[in-house]
């Protein structure tokens, strides 16, 4: 089956010697954001890398910023407020705040992969206060309620 949606997403560059962020393979979810700055994190510590671009994200849609998988399992580099949330109208550069998760320091370099954007659907809310709540299989049952 081949890509069911497609959307333009218009992108600024602020930084025109960074690669243009893609898909590396067709249907994958999300693109790779890179490091416009050079950035050392030592073991514990956090840090704001911008990326070199704003977007544009259309109406009805969100930006997911998601860690790299082999960034993580490599390094023990992820996103701090992963996912992070661009809202549709946010136009300033997108920064991804990374957090060393290891026990090494980690340098990023200049346009090192740090992260990635999944644009997603999204619908607005509105909450009615009531008095009791539907009744459903789970109920209340949270943390750990399904004895994993």
């Amino acid at each position: 089956m081949g890509i069911i949606d497609f959307m333009r997403i218009p992108l600024k560059r602020l930084d025109p010697d960074l690669p243009l962020p893609g898909h590396a393979h067709p249907g994958d979810g999300g693109i790779d954001l890179y490091a416009r700055e050079a950035s050392t994190l030592e073991a514990g510590e956090r840090a704001i890398v911008p990326t070199g671009i704003a977007v544009a994200i259309p109406e009805g849609h969100a930006g997911l910023v998601t860690p790299r998988s082999g960034l993580a399992a490599r390094s023990g580099i992820s996103v701090v407020n992963g996912p992070g949330l661009v809202d549709s109208g946010y136009r300033g550069e997108l920064q991804v705040i990374l957090v060393n998760l290891g026990a090494e320091t980690v340098r990023i370099a200049r346009g090192d992969r740090i992260a990635q954007l999944v644009v997603v659907p999204v619908v607005t809310q509105e909450f009615q206060v009531v008095d009791e709540l539907p009744e459903s299989t789970r109920g209340e049952g949270g943390f750990g309620s399904t004895g994993s």
